[in-house]
């Protein structure tokens, strides 16, 4: 747990730092998760560490989420108190929301579970989801107000993420999963292997793609990505590293 549990608070301070050097007329640009602006974004963010925070203490707001019926209209509860704040006040919402997060999450083992939206899944799983959200919604808030940024070797949680979510995501598109292998090129040529040796469907390339891929922020056709096999194909206009 101490190496995703470092890597996710990386994340998030580097996402932080970049906030800091933002105009606060910047706050309200609209990105490319339209109609989000920058300060609906952390917004977002910062309800999802609260909501993060109430399942590893054992809280209902989860249950809210499970039985809720219109997800997009508890989303926008978050987005309105976000819109009636400073921007430093809804910085400091959601450091206060992720401090409580990291905080159990320390004290506890990979295997533990967490009960979570979709159902309960490991503590590992469930930090490497608030890294993915955390690095997917910074894409999003720095496309928006053209800043570069390089990516990190953090991206192979990102990647990981994507691989072991393709169950769920080829489910819930309706069709049949069989085993795909995934071996990405990292930052520094790092190489990162997922699946097993023997799968006929496989996925090749550069980790930037693939991460992107899996939280929907490039289509397919744009990806430098080669993929053998039927389902390998498939994979790339279905994978979805969120829940």
């Amino acid at each position: 747990m101490r190496e995703i549990l470092s890597d996710l608070v990386a994340e998030q301070q580097f996402l932080d730092q970049s906030l800091q050097r933002i105009p606060i007329k910047l706050w309200d640009k609209v990105t490319p998760a339209k109609p989000w602006t920058v300060r609906d974004t952390i917004a977002h963010l910062a309800d999802f560490a609260e909501l993060a925070a109430d399942a590893l203490t054992g809280g209902d707001r989860v249950k809210e989420y499970q039985n809720a019926t219109d997800l997009d209209a508890l989303r926008q509860r978050a987005i309105e108190k976000g819109r009636s704040m400073r921007p430093q006040d809804v910085i400091e919402w959601w450091r206060a929301g992720r401090a409580k997060v990291v905080e159990p999450l320390s004290h506890m083992s990979a295997d533990d579970r967490v009960e979570w939206i979709a159902g309960d899944m490991s503590a590992k799983t469930f930090a490497t989801f608030r890294l993915m959200e955390t690095w997917a919604h910074g894409l999003d808030i720095y496309q928006a107000l053209d800043i570069e940024v390089e990516d990190t070797p953090r991206i192979r949680h990102v990647c990981w993420l994507g691989w072991k979510t393709l169950p769920y995501a080829f489910k819930n598109a309706g069709l049949d999963y069989s085993p795909i292998r995934v071996e990405v090129i990292g930052p520094g040529y790092a190489k990162w292997v997922y699946g097993p040796e023997d799968a006929e469907d496989v996925i090749k390339g550069p980790a930037s793609d693939w991460a992107r891929i899996v939280v929907r922020r490039m289509p397919p056709d744009k990806a430098r990505l080669k993929v053998t096999g039927e389902a390998a194909a498939k994979a790339l206009e279905v994978a979805q590293a969120f829940i």
